[in-house]
């Protein structure tokens, strides 16, 4: 009697085991406060939880997916025994061990999962209407296409990424995902993270393989990004492509500054055919420059232009090299920021000017300058000798 007794206390710490053991979990190598719960459809996951070696009897612990309730235990009271609340995708499928509260144990079990199951998880302990977390999980439920029988892991793996052809001026990328069931998103991305410009991407679809292609043509770093928005889940993979004579992306520095204006060096490494380079502005104009100066090594080329800049605005250098129709650019916002030296002299020699011009005016407006509208003034005749004989010769006449 004494065994049974015993038997019967260590079955929960047994049924705990064998239910996590029937799952998937382990730390979300993205985040590792996340603990990742992999299961089969229709089987029952546990979402661990634990308050270490308290006893939670009296306590208070909600369990919540995405803002959904899921499961409340408060002071022996859970949802379905005196309290609600809890959300109708859960009703009658998610249970507690009452017998591991003692040991500070606060983990459920969600029986007969469903794919909708699938998402975030937290185990918040509720003191004094304050929650604290206490765990984090991931729950992924896989699909099942025949009755206990997976087809293939809805999570998809890390994507193969492959250099299928390569040129002097272009290479052939292919990335491959295998063993999926959820058909993911596949897209090219470069270091940037841009999507990269290309046809219609064709996805092929081959006993749960996707594979896409896309051809680059500048050295660059590119990543296959594979995404299942059913599951939130996303993975990617890296290369880096060299071209053979293609220039890489030019590296901007600032060499030398002052109030007034900037020096600005833009260096190309490693190119062939040999690329022209050139400053511009924000306006697509190009900049006077200095001499480029120009190494070779091994039959590539180094160059470094230098410019010099006096306002502030978005400058780029251009390396273009017109045999194998390849172009690339950086480009970097620079500050120029006028001296109060220099904006005291022209605001001293604005308003100079501006008093010389009031001065002039208000002396020719005082000379009567302005006033030629108005009649000539009428001259007055002075009388002579002459002309008062010849009036007087005129009256005798008459």
């Amino acid at each position: 009697m004494e065994l049974r007794s015993t038997a019967m206390e260590l079955l929960p710490l047994v049924c705990l085991c064998l239910l996590t053991w029937s799952g998937t979990t382990f730390a979300d190598g993205n985040d590792p406060g996340v603990i990742r719960v992999v299961v089969f459809e229709d089987d029952d996951a546990v979402l661990p939880c634990s308050f270490g070696s308290v006893n939670i009897e009296h306590q208070v612990f909600d369990w919540k997916k995405d803002g959904q309730e899921v499961f409340i235990y408060d002071s022996g009271r859970t949802y379905g025994d005196g309290l609600s609340g809890q959300d109708k995708q859960f009703e009658g499928r998610v249970e507690h061990f009452p017998d591991l509260l003692k040991s500070g144990n606060a983990s459920i079990v969600i029986r007969r999962t469903e794919v909708t199951d699938s998402g975030s998880y937290t185990c918040d302990s509720v003191q004094n209407g304050v929650s604290t977390t206490q765990s984090r999980i991931e729950l992924i439920v896989d699909p099942v296409l025949i009755e206990g029988r997976p087809l293939i892991l809805a999570a998809a793996p890390e994507p193969y990424v492959t250099i299928l052809d390569q040129t002097n001026d272009r290479a052939l990328l292919q990335c491959e995902v295998r063993g999926i069931f959820l058909k993911p998103e596949v897209e090219w991305q470069d270091s940037s993270g841009n999507i990269l410009p290309a046809e219609e991407p064709q996805v092929s679809e081959r006993g749960g393989r996707y594979s896409l292609q896309t051809t680059v043509t500048k050295t660059d770093r590119y990543r296959c990004v594979v995404t299942q928005e059913e599951i939130n889940h996303q993975v990617h993979s890296e290369t880096f492509v060299f071209m053979n004579g293609a220039a890489p992306k030019p590296r901007i520095k600032t060499i030398n500054e002052t109030k007034d204006w900037v020096l600005l060096q833009c260096e190309v490494q490693g190119a062939f055919p040999k690329p022209e380079v050139q400053w511009q502005d924000s306006s697509g104009n190009i900049l006077p420059a200095e001499e480029p100066q120009v190494s070779e090594r091994g039959g590539r080329y180094d160059i470094t232009l230098q410019t010099t800049v006096t306002e502030t605005d978005t400058y780029r250098c251009v390396a273009t090299q017109e045999e194998i129709n390849h172009q690339t650019f950086d480009e970097a916002l620079v500050r120029v920021y006028v001296s109060e030296c220099k904006t005291g002299w022209i605001v001293r020699t604005s308003l100079g000017i501006l008093l010389i011009v009031v001065c002039v005016l208000t002396v020719l407006k005082a000379n009567g300058c302005f006033n030629c509208n108005k009649d000539p003034p009428t001259k007055t005749r002075v009388p002579t000798e002459d002309s008062s004989h010849s009036e007087q010769q005129l009256d005798q006449g008459s």
